[in-house]
């Protein structure tokens, strides 16, 4: 099932990265130094101080040098994803992503996996819902092999048609296996019923439907309209110092030719006004749930006192009052969790849970309970602590290696949170008050209004919903 909100948004795409740096010589420098050090990336987030530079074709620099490990992460944020997919197209931007490291005019894709292998690096490509993201990840002697790698994938894709075609059918595939799983159809049908006509609705990798009917004329279109130097945002961070890091920048990508920035017509979703009910039969002997509806945009004010409410409701695991009630005091699941999934524009706030049958109505009861309970009166001085200490607490293993920090700092920059985000998320938790996470509950919270999904024996559950 998907994730919990947090600042690093996510997921799948339709492809496989190329090397990985646990392999060969890689694993056995980092093992060394990390045994000599007694570090494993990075330090404190108050070290955290990134360097931004603009390029003359419009490419947004951000560095962080950090010379503990001879590591460099090439991190690049092209601001394309799914929402911006066509109409009757979902499923291209993930589609053109996957197809990046599949050829390019100078390089075959065995050759890109073979150059990337040799040194025990990684490259990899994916689609997103609001952006899209391209990274390398090599050791300092290889950061020349890393941009040039980079560079050849951003700026000169060819699009093999036999790749295009293979790569579509493997996308199919695993579209076709996911509708095997019942919570991902119980997700799939949650989400076209929160964003009804609104391109959150599908899935990043689109809908068989689509993917049937697009073509490699599709994808070079959207290619040439989207993936331009003034869309992307690099975060470089690792053993690398600011000038060779605007050095390498411009040596490889100073070539590539700006354009418009694309139209973005996208509107917010709209919120449901009402009870919106999806019931899908399955012969199984459990009922997935998921219930929920419309909720924030990562740049919402309230996005702080949202975390701390929603990790008390059910996102702070065995301590959560979801957990608490419908596992631990009527033992209707083995796991429930409750998500914000903030995004660029308003996503969506969800419940998740698989139950008994016999007791699909009881887990519905429990949670709408719950939604209630949180609105209607202050939560104890004690679940507040318990939870600001827990989000204060884990925030630096967010940024506790290269490929973490360069992906968080991409999205500061793209959310405009600012580089004093690092210094000030732990006292922005800490601000927030029992007043703060009634006030925001009763606002982002709705048991009236709200999209449920039952998958399973609908018969035998005999829902009163």
């Amino acid at each position: 099932m998907p994730r919990r909100m947090t600042d690093n948004t996510h997921r799948r795409s339709g492809h496989r990265p190329l090397g990985s740096l646990r392999t060969g010589a890689a694993l056995v420098v980092w093992g060394v130094l990390t045994a000599m050090t007694g570090v494993s990336e990075p330090g404190f987030a108050a070290d955290i101080s990134p360097v931004k530079i603009t390029t003359p074709n419009g490419i947004t620099v951000l560095v962080v040098e950090q010379h503990f490990l001879p590591i460099v992460e090439i991190h690049a944020l092209i601001k394309t994803g799914s929402a911006y997919d066509p109409p009757e197209k979902a499923g291209l931007a993930n589609l053109t992503a996957s197809l990046l490291e599949e050829g390019t005019t100078t390089r075959s894709s065995k050759q890109l996996a073979e150059q990337i292998d040799f040194v025990g690096g990684a490259l990899e490509v994916t689609a997103h819902e609001d952006y899209t993201t391209a990274a390398a990840r090599v050791l300092k002697k290889d950061v020349d092999l890393g941009f040039t790698l980079l560079a050849d994938i951003l700026m000169r894709p060819a699009f093999p048609p036999q790749e295009f075609d293979r790569v579509r059918s493997q996308i199919l595939g695993e579209i076709i296996s996911d509708n095997d799983d019942p919570g991902h159809v119980a997700m799939k049908a949650f989400n076209q019923l929160v964003f009804h006509n609104h391109p959150y609705r599908w899935p990043a990798n689109g809908t068989e439907e689509a993917l049937n009917k697009l073509t490699l004329a599709d994808v070079q279109a959207f290619y040439a309209k989207e993936y331009l130097p003034n869309q992307v945002i690099f975060a470089i961070v690792g053993d690398i110092t600011v000038e060779h890091a605007t050095v390498l920048v411009q040596t490889h990508f100073g070539a590539w030719k700006k354009g418009p920035a694309p139209a973005r017509t996208v509107k917010k979703p709209t919120a449901i006004g009402k009870k919106a009910v999806q019931f899908i039969e399955k012969d199984l002997t459990q009922s997935t749930i998921v219930l929920g509806h419309s909720g924030i945009s990562r740049t919402n004010p309230d996005f702080y006192a949202v975390t701390v409410m929603n990790h008390i409701l059910g996102a702070g695991g065995f301590s959560s009052r979801l957990m608490d009630s419908i596992r631990d005091k009527q033992g209707l699941a083995y796991g429930i969790m409750s998500h914000y999934e903030a995004r660029a524009m308003p996503g969506s706030f969800w419940v998740n849970l698989q139950t008994k049958t016999e007791t699909t109505n009881q887990a519905i009861n429990g949670v709408l309970a719950e939604m209630k309970a949180i609105r209607e009166a202050p939560v104890t001085d004690q679940e507040l602590a318990e939870a600001k200490s827990f989000l204060m607490g884990s925030f630096p293993l967010r940024l506790d290696s290269t490929a973490k920090l360069a992906k968080v700092l991409a999205q500061v920059e793209f959310f405009g949170l600012g580089f004093d985000y690092f210094v000030q998320y732990p006292k922005w938790i800490e601000r927030v008050t029992k007043e703060d996470v009634q006030r925001v509950a009763k606002q982002y919270l709705n048991p009236q209004h709200y999209a449920l999904v039952v998958v399973g024996n609908i018969a035998k559950a005999k829902i009163r919903h």
